[in-house]
């Protein structure tokens, strides 16, 4: 296969934990891939994978960002909006400006950087933008009032934009995640691990490689005629 013809793919929260598995599982897939983080990887990536260090709750950097992307790796195929911050808290405890922090990295900035790259997806004819959010978004967990509201958001805002995208050969689709064994929730006890797991069907957390299958799913060919939808992936928590 031409170089030129390896599909383009922008992932961010390449650092650590979810997003840098969806990296491996992109590259592995045969994918080019752009990691975006504030910190690069901690270990070397096999395949075509470019990093670009950037904060992304730098809302003012977000064009420019989006144009380093496209100078450096070309025309992107597929977008998969991972970063997030999981701020918890209870929200009369919450401070105003943690409420607006947690809503700008984890709904303002995955919409703007998707503003400024679905563009060139509609110029080419072909694209794939997915967006990983939680279970906290349609179902109330303690703690994760204003967090659960900015994933809603983002369901929300895939729906409308999937319909504003569609006729021009972009899907826009969600990957909503139970409760994963990152380096997020590492501080978690085996008390309360033991509890998130009594509450699954199938008695078990949700595996990152799970995720990561499905969000190489809703990239590739077979799933051309999936869009608008939100795809849960959590161990039957919420069934």
């Amino acid at each position: 296969m031409n170089a030129d013809n390896i599909r383009h793919v922008v992932v961010t929260g390449t650092s650590s934990g979810l997003g840098l598995a969806l990296a491996e599982t992109l590259l592995a897939a045969g994918y080019r891939v752009t990691g975006i983080a504030r910190r690069v990887p901690p270990r070397s990536l096999p395949g075509d994978y470019r990093h670009i260090k950037a904060d992304l709750a730098d809302l003012a950097g977000i064009p420019g960002l989006a144009r380093e992307v496209v100078r450096t790796g070309g025309v992107p195929y597929g977008l998969v909006n991972n970063a997030a911050q999981g701020i918890d808290g209870l929200l009369p405890l919450m401070t105003d400006r943690a409420v607006g922090q947690a809503v700008e990295i984890n709904l303002i900035s995955p919409m703007l950087l998707t503003k400024h790259l679905v563009k060139h997806m509609i110029s080419v004819g072909c694209g794939r933008v997915v967006t990983v959010s939680s279970i906290a978004a349609s179902t109330g967990l303690r703690g994760l009032s204003v967090y659960g509201a900015a994933k809603a958001g983002l369901e929300g805002f895939t729906r409308a934009l999937a319909r504003d995208v569609g006729r021009r050969g972009v899907t826009v689709n969600v990957v909503a995640p139970g409760f994963l064994p990152t380096d997020m929730t590492s501080q978690l006890g085996e008390r309360s691990l033991e509890r998130i797991r009594r509450r699954t069907a199938l008695g078990r957390c949700t595996e990152v490689g799970e995720v990561c299958a499905s969000v190489a799913y809703l990239l590739s060919a077979a799933a051309s005629g999936i869009t608008g939808q939100v795809l849960t992936v959590d161990a039957g928590a919420t069934a």
